[in-house]
């Protein structure tokens, strides 16, 4: 800590000014007197800046840190791996450490997805899912089969094909033109169903998950080669999906001979509560995107997994290759990482902890609603969102201007100097989202709901 605290304020912030370019963030504040926090340690479901200040983790770093920080296991795992072999690739070679990953992968996965694709993080793992699509259907007769469809405000990745897939223009813009035949479809936010559903929660998943269907005849089922969702989407402010959603988009896709992908970059490892939220929601797709909680963010890794219907045509039955690959993905210190995180949820039985507790985060997040700003508290297992509103009876949202001034300029700052860190987002209408680590329990839950209510209060008065 010595080196940290001495180079606390001036001198770091002197070096972000002048060398560091975060991402996803505007800079212009620093150079007009602002500082951007520099969190030096971690541990347990806590964190602590260059100052000294201790923060109760309320994103889980970025819905990543699942078993919490500092875990002296998973530490010494990447060590001991750094000496026994610190790299190799993928490439018509590999090793223990991606062959063990894949396996107990596959062991947790649904149905016959049993081939797992390890990548270096969620943005090329569905990146890698978009390009087996394509090359899959070409590979068995049908060309044309190239677009895809993903949900309105969804994000999906920064890579530019999963950027294509990301439903978000403010993301989009500066980097078009994006790779073409992405097309969007409503989402499942329930709280903002049109009026026919918004009192039918069923109704509405039907509603939605038919809109998909809708848009692949609209395009030509021929030309449509795979539906990306998320089990519980996050951009937006964490939209559940109704009863029946997911059991209806499977049958569409099944009909017209698409691919479901499910990606949960964020949902799987105990998220929802189950390794991968597909099980928690009763569905089988046929990919699997993931990475950020199976390491619980000590190393970088993703996999994308597929079922074996998909890796036919690059198996023993078919003679292709599949053309793609990473030079850091499935890093033999990344995958002793994911063993030993898994390791964790294994004999701290976190998977149940989440379905145990979940209710209980629910109920304690709900209270919120008495406040007049909080129209909606949505989400599932340990993954939920707070959306604001300036009147609760017409759901009227804020303004650019207003959202600006007092989730971006106020909320969000509050939380963090009232010891809670976690996100204020206006990617949709303006939300908070809560994804603490998954061993936080009914105290984390009570001082998150106490310093949210505080500021929110606060926040009130300004509008």
């Amino acid at each position: 800590m010595t080196e940290n605290v001495t180079r606390a304020g001036t001198p770091y912030q002197e070096a972000i000014r002048n060398n560091v370019w975060m991402h996803m963030s505007p800079h212009q504040a620093l150079f007009k007197g602002g500082e951007a926090p520099v969190i030096v340690r971690g541990e347990g479901h806590h964190i602590f800046d260059d100052k000294g200040k201790k923060y109760l983790d309320g994103l889980a770093g970025l819905f990543t840190v699942q078993v919490g920080h500092g875990r002296e296991e998973i530490a010494k795992a990447m060590y001991d791996q750094t000496l026994q072999l610190p790299f190799m690739p993928l490439w018509s070679y590999t090793h223990p450490q991606a062959i063990e990953v894949s396996e107990r992968l596959a062991s947790y996965a649904p149905g016959d997805l049993n081939r797992v694709f390890l990548t270096s993080g969620g943005g090329d793992s569905v990146e890698s899912a978009m390009k087996l699509a394509k090359n899959y259907f070409k590979l068995v007769g049908k060309p044309g089969k190239h677009k895809i469809i993903s949900r309105a405000t969804a994000y999906h990745g920064t890579p530019h094909g999963a950027l294509s897939v990301t439903s978000l223009p403010g993301l989009r813009e500066q980097f078009a033109p994006l790779v073409p035949g992405a097309h969007k479809v409503p989402n499942t936010n329930f709280y903002r169903a049109p009026e026919p559903y918004a009192h039918d929660e069923k109704a509405f998943g039907r509603w939605a998950a038919d809109r998909i269907g809708e848009a692949i005849e609209f395009e030509g089922a021929d030309s449509v080669a795979a539906v990306f969702l998320e089990p519980v989407q996050n951009s937006g402010g964490c939209f559940p999906p109704p009863p029946g959603y997911f059991d209806r988009v499977r049958e569409i896709c099944d009909e017209y001979d698409v691919l479901l992908v499910s990606d949960e970059t964020i949902c799987a490892y105990g998220r929802i509560g189950d390794m991968f939220a597909c099980n928690d929601f009763g569905y089988v797709p046929d990919i699997i995107t993931s990475a950020k909680g199976i390491t619980s963010g000590y190393a970088p890794l993703g996999a994308m997994i597929a079922s074996d219907r998909l890796f036919e045509p690059f198996g023993p039955g078919g003679n292709d290759t599949f053309y793609h690959g990473y030079t850091f993905g499935g890093h033999p210190v990344a995958c002793a990482a994911a063993m030993a995180n898994f390791d964790v949820f294994e004999a701290e039985k976190l998977n149940d902890h989440v379905h145990e507790n979940a209710a209980a985060f629910k109920f304690t997040l709900e209270k919120l609603k008495d406040l007049p700003i909080v129209g909606d508290v949505r989400g599932e297992g340990f993954f939920y969102g707070i959306e604001l509103v300036k009147d609760k009876d017409s759901k009227e949202s804020f303004t650019e201007e207003e959202s600006e001034r007092i989730l971006k300029n106020f909320v969000s700052a509050k939380m963090y100097e009232n010891g809670l860190y976690c996100r204020a987002d206006d990617r949709g209408d303006p939300v908070i989202q809560l994804s603490p680590p998954l061993t936080v329990g009914q105290s984390e839950f009570d001082e998150m709901e106490q310093i949210i209510r505080g500021v929110l209060n606060e926040a009130w008065t300004m509008f």
